[in-house]
């Protein structure tokens, strides 16, 4: 499952949960789940910028 859609459905099933340990489980979820995509789009740019720094390099 894409942790976009995943994201996705805890924050509806957070809308949608009454009961206090349910939202408190789905919200540490949730904020695991952020914290994933958090580092998944941190190492993306890294990567991006080191191809960037490479297509900068003068030919050899």
């Amino acid at each position: 499952m894409m942790l976009e859609q995943h994201i996705e459905e805890l924050r509806a099933e957070l809308r949608n949960a009454v009961i206090r340990k349910d939202r408190r489980w789905i919200e540490a979820e949730l904020k695991r789940a952020l914290a994933g995509l958090d580092a998944r789009l941190d190492e993306v740019e890294r990567e991006l910028r080191e191809i960037n720094h490479e297509d900068e390099a003068p030919p050899s």
